[in-house]
């Protein structure tokens, strides 16, 4: 194995890293250094496009200099952490930039975390700074967290961003160097960690994911530029929050790694989100599928001027034919479900056109193979878990060595708890997770079976499974759907009948929204619909039951 420089280890071989080197699936070269070749080539050239307006390759190098140079006059430098939550922007991306351009490691997560999770993540991960704002919604973010320094024994600094001035907290002005050029980069070994990706799982804690330069900008960087067939740079458009894991394909991939352009917004709005396609003119969508059905859903997307969109990516959750088939009458573009995740797996069904599967497999990103339960490789056409190594496979998980040990082979393949199957043609169609099962008496049934049939109601406009618990059978299942229609519990459990589904696997509660929340990261918020599913019968969400032996 190889070990870095700083107290991580790396779990893949490092014999590998530097065959993928070879073989020309790394840059081998440091994130910052990446972008700053773009920017010296193509300084002019729009790097972001927010809700400010438009950001040149040439103004984000000077702010990313400029807030390096603080940075390491802060005393921040190799291997130490520095969490970010910040809305998606220029700012972001600047800040991003320059924590990988002192040799340090960013750890960005979303706005909307409480303060369990942020405690959680600063306090494992050891970070020495913090960058957030001032206040999000009404929540005081900086002012929370420097409460919470107590029993963050790491953390040297608040760093806060905007109007507001909060006792113990360093303003982001404080931080800006007067002169970019007081910033002289440092050589950075390129397998070395660059970001930690947060998983948005339901675990206790967020697993916390290590990547380094080369697994970002090569491993990744290969899977966004498979995803695009010109004429012209990409123009991503993240409706997802860059903090996401989803967003890591935003400034290390879009920026440092292509030298395309990143079109962002600071919370996704669907009329919000159509306007900016028809000013801002974006090569590819990159979201989860619950914000494709809302876009489809909002009338203004009939007087919108989608001709620019080539690709909508969608990740998080599966997608269903139906909404694959609108989306493409409607926006006229392909349509590519994206599988991948922060504990290093990734595939994607391509531009040819959506087929149920996630696609082939491409080396360069990450060999994916289908484990049986002796840990061998699976017959083509049988169900096992999904194993990946390759490229972009991450580092280890942060301060963690139980899940390195559980999680990761001893040489590197990462164990996803994905259950897949791959055909005989090579491609990969997952069919749920190993532990996301509702288990109703001894019986276990999988939410993602249920879900991809209900999807197919014509009432339905989203849906999500999630337990219930229950004092004889321990759980049952609760569909959460998505609908402005009058729909009852007969109407979903007739057809699933129709389908052919056993009766067995039927939910037996039903709980009627107009959307499903969504968290954070912009994933559905499963969490939230277990809590309203199993504390809120009689408020007045529209929750029916029907029991059944």
């Amino acid at each position: 194995m190889n070990r870095t420089a700083t107290r991580h280890t790396d779990h893949v071989p490092a014999h590998l890293r530097r065959e993928w080197a070879a073989a020309g699936f790394y840059p081998d070269r440091d994130l910052y250094s990446l972008f700053r070749g773009h920017a010296e080539r193509n300084p002019d050239a729009p790097a972001v496009l927010d809700a400010e307006g438009a950001f040149s390759y040439a103004e984000l190098d000077e702010l990313t200099r400029r807030l390096a140079a603080g940075l390491a006059q802060f005393g921040i430098g190799a291997g130490d952490v520095v969490a970010v939550q910040l809305p998606s922007g220029r700012l972001a991306c600047a800040v991003d930039l320059a924590v990988a351009a002192v040799g340090a490691i960013v750890l960005p997560f979303p706005l909307g975390r409480g303060d369990r999770d942020a405690e959680s993540l600063l306090r494992r991960s050891e970070a020495v700074a913090v960058i957030t704002v001032d206040d999000h919604h009404g929540y005081p973010c900086a002012a929370r967290i420097r409460e919470h320094s107590g029993s963050l024994p790491a953390l040297r600094a608040v760093i806060v961003v905007g109007d507001q001035q909060v006792q113990g907290c360093v303003p982001i002005n404080a931080l800006l160097a007067a002169n970019a050029h007081e910033f002289v980069p440092q050589a950075i070994d390129p397998d070395g960690p660059v970001r930690i990706l947060v998983t948005s799982g339901s675990e206790a804690e967020p697993k916390m994911v290590l990547y380094s330069h080369n697994a970002l900008a090569g491993g990744r960087g290969a899977m966004m530029a498979g995803l695009h067939d010109g004429p012209g740079p990409m123009r991503n458009f993240f409706l997802v929050p860059l903090a996401s894991a989803f967003g890591s394909s935003g400034t290390p991939v879009t920026l440092a790694a292509l030298g395309a352009t990143l079109v962002l917004r600071p919370a996704f709005d669907a009329a919000a989100t159509l306007e900016a396609i028809a000013r801002d003119r974006p090569t590819h969508l990159l979201g989860v599928p619950t914000m494709l059905r809302m876009l489809l859903d909002c009338p203004a997307i009939h007087d919108t001027d989608l001709s620019s969109v080539r690709a909508v990516v969608l990740g998080g959750s599966a997608l269903d034919p139906d909404t694959a088939r609108r989306a493409r009458e409607v926006l006229g573009c392909a349509v590519v479900t994206l599988y991948g995740s922060a504990d290093g797996v990734s595939c994607n069904s391509g531009l040819g056109g959506y087929d149920g599967s996630v696609g082939r497999p491409d080396p360069a990103v990450v060999d994916i193979r289908v484990a049986g339960p002796d840990g061998a490789t699976a017959p083509p056409g049988t169900i096992g878990e999904v194993v990946a190594r390759g490229p972009m496979s991450p580092m280890c998980y942060v301060n963690s060595p139980d899940l390195d040990r559980s999680l990761r082979t001893p040489d590197g393949w990462t164990l996803t708890g994905d259950l897949g199957v791959i055909d005989a043609q090579g491609r990969l169609t997952l069919v749920g997770r190993r532990k996301d099962v509702v288990i109703r008496g001894g019986l276990n049934i999988s939410p993602a079976e249920v879900e991809s049939v209900l999807i197919t109601h014509p009432a339905v406009r989203d849906v999500a499974c999630v337990p219930v618990p229950d004092p004889l059978y321990g759980e049952r299942v609760c569909a959460c759907v998505a609908t402005t229609a009058e729909l009852t519990l007969a109407d979903v459990t007739a057809h699933l009948a129709a389908s052919g589904m056993e009766p067995r696997k039927f939910p037996e509660r039903l709980l009627v929204l107009p959307v499903l929340p969504l968290g954070p990261a912009g994933k559905v918020d499963r969490q939230a619909l277990r809590v309203q599913a199993a504390g809120e019968r009689n408020d007045t969400v529209c929750m029916r039951e029907e029991a059944r032996p």
